[in-house]
């Protein structure tokens, strides 16, 4: 239940779900994403003992707050932490929740289009730390997800809590599709993050077109009209026979993932030698496939603006792209951004 909150005639419906993932009695403590309508959430959980029958021997409870944009939410993660177990020691105690909002409180709007307008989202530096090992986790099937990212597939990600990390690895898979060329994206949805979803978010899942969530309830995985790609641990997976080719690692992705292997180190070796000049692991990550999306898209503009509109197994490589191990994401990419041209690439006719 919701036992406090401000402005009191805001509705938080659901919220409660969404701010304490589902086996959170298990831990002692987490942090979690989430979206409610137009307005994206951060929560931190906490779970202490307490001598008490009415409560079970455990009283739980979390604090969070609501805005228009993710990227700033971080910043309040330390006084969320505090508050949490200010909560469970001092129950009913709220005057350092109260301050805290005539402080920071601003006017949600909930108008339209009022996301349609934000410059691409990054996470900022306190989170940087997260971000190489939660790409790694993935391995090559990274660039799996990239591709299905970039077809702005509805991915599911599952997860036992904690949940907070889980909730980086959904903003690493839209990270994935970031493009900065004019032009591109018109006739797609924008990439989604929906963080942390559970079963009272089945309704407004069913008509979203494209998200990244991730879950804590294994019951998802059997509701197929929900998702398109299915992540469990490292296992990527997708119900529908059309995607089916997209899951195999070819040699193109192979080279990818040894180029972006081989940045990082040199990125590690710079860090030590010269110690003043610090870029970090995630930008590297950003960077690396904003410039592979780049490329492509770069190619296939001028290929559609080209008189024969052909676009040949030579503009495949040269785009980083496996000619036949890519033929079907290239069909699948053409059809999704609606650029118009021609592939000339042969299927192969012997495996």
């Amino acid at each position: 239940m919701v036992e406090w909150c401000l402005p009191q005639d805001i509705d938080l419906e659901g919220v409660e779900f969404k701010s304490m993932a589902s086996g959170s009695h298990k831990i002692q403590s987490d942090f979690i994403y989430f979206r409610k309508g137009p307005f994206f959430g951060l929560a931190c959980f906490a779970n202490m003992p307490v001598e008490s029958e009415l409560e079970r021997g455990a009283r739980m409870k979390s604090v969070g707050i609501l805005s228009p944009s993710y990227t700033l939410l971080y910043r309040y993660m330390h006084f969320l932490e505090n508050q949490v177990r200010h909560q469970l020691e001092m129950p009913g105690h709220y005057s350092h929740l109260a301050a805290f909002y005539e402080d920071k409180k601003g006017v949600l709007h909930a108008g339209p289009g009022r996301g349609s307008n934000l410059p691409p989202v990054y996470w900022l530096p306190s989170i940087h730390r997260y971000m190489y090992p939660e790409m790694k986790f993935f391995g090559e099937q990274i660039l799996i997800l990239w591709k299905f990212a970039l077809l702005r597939k509805r991915i599911l990600i599952f997860s036992p809590p904690p949940v907070g990390v889980v909730c980086y690895r959904v903003y690493c898979c839209c990270c994935l599709a970031n493009v900065s060329l004019p032009g591109i994206g018109g006739t797609i949805p924008e990439s989604k993050p929906f963080f942390y979803v559970n079963v009272a978010d089945i309704e407004s899942l069913e008509v979203e077109v494209s998200y990244v969530a991730c879950t804590t309830e294994k019951i998802f995985e059997e509701k197929r009209e929900l998702y398109d790609v299915y992540v469990d641990n490292q296992n990527v997976k997708t119900h529908h026979g059309h995607l089916q080719p997209l899951l195999k690692i070819n040699s193109a992705d192979r080279e990818k993932y040894r180029r972006l292997n081989e940045q990082r180190q040199m990125l590690l070796y710079s860090q030590e030698v010269e110690e003043d000049y610090n870029p970090c692991e995630e930008d590297l990550f950003v960077l690396f496939f904003l410039e592979q999306n780049n490329r492509i898209f770069q190619t296939l503009l001028e290929v559609s603006a080209s008189q024969d509109k052909t676009l040949t197994a030579e503009h495949a490589r040269g785009m980083g792209l496996d000619p036949q191990g890519d033929r079907s994401f290239l069909m699948d990419l053409l059809e999704a951004y609606g650029i118009d041209v021609m592939l000339v690439i042969d299927n192969p006719c012997c495996p």
